[in-house]
């Protein structure tokens, strides 16, 4: 089993609150409740599964970005198609997002690529940038690649919605808050992924077992191995994941209201 890179946002609350909280003194252990309606009571949550539809995935080559490419274009199709419908039902205006490829890390958006990623989205730019790197395509027969992308498409249905904005709107009293708020910004993303992931699966030609081996490797691949405590537990990733995933809709993915242990950080150490 493979350690996974994780996927991120580079959150205009993120970049201030790395250089802010350097010197902020650590929150109690406690919970953090969200009051922001725009995140616990986003009318994204109400439009139900997201429409049954086919997004067959073409073969990639281990190792090759080229036909990493190719498998990423049609999906981004079909992610579109998907939650343009559904954000129509909340009345939200859809645009598709700027998508570029890049096969080493650099500058984007302005910052250093950041430490692990293998995907990113900037809210302010409405862009999706996926590092085309080896790692993503090692082990090409698996969901990982899917997953990476349905993600970071994940982000910018947050952004359409408003929930993007309502996160950077909201105050923290240390470190441990604003991480706490942070985690649940990335399992809502990964939420959304699965249930993109479930409304396409009939049509993938995929087996259980694909299933469970994405989850086995997402509890691989939380905090515990970056030792950042922005994305939570691999287990808690991966409950939110397989959450989207049976669901099959935004409405399994309010993390905002959720209780603190479901979006807990692995300890520190």
């Amino acid at each position: 089993m493979i350690s996974r890179k994780r996927t991120t946002t580079l959150s205009a609350g993120l970049l201030a609150g790395l250089c802010l909280l350097t010197a902020a003194p650590s929150a109690p252990a406690s919970a953090y409740p969200i009051k922001r309606a725009a995140l616990t009571r986003s009318p994204l949550y109400a439009t139900g599964p997201l429409p049954t539809a086919d997004c067959p995935e073409r073969p990639v080559k281990p190792g090759n970005a080229n036909s990493a490419k190719s498998y990423i274009l049609p999906l981004l199709d079909c992610l579109g198609t998907s939650w343009g419908a559904q954000l129509a039902k909340a009345r939200i205006r859809f645009t598709a997002p700027r998508v570029q490829f890049i096969q080493r890390p650099s500058k984007v958006c302005g910052h250093p690529w950041p430490k692990n990623a293998q995907g990113l989205y900037c809210p302010s730019q409405r862009r999706v940038v996926i590092l085309l790197d080896k790692h993503l395509t090692r082990q090409a027969e698996d969901l990982f690649l899917m997953d990476v992308i349905a993600h970071e498409y994940g982000h910018h249905v947050q952004n359409l919605a408003g929930i993007e904005t309502a996160f950077n709107g909201l105050a923290y009293r240390g470190k441990a808050e604003y991480y706490e708020q942070y985690r649940r910004l990335e399992l809502q993303a990964e939420c959304l992924a699965g249930a993109f992931i479930g409304s396409v699966w009939e049509s993938l030609d995929r087996t259980a077992e694909d299933w469970d081996y994405l989850l086995e490797a997402t509890r691989e691949s939380g905090d515990e191995v970056t030792k950042v405590r922005d994305h939570g537990k691999g287990r808690s990733i991966a409950t939110w994941l397989n959450r989207g995933f049976r669901a099959g809709g935004p409405g399994a993915c309010n993390t905002w209201a959720a209780g603190t242990a479901s979006v807990a950080a692995a300890p520190a150490g």
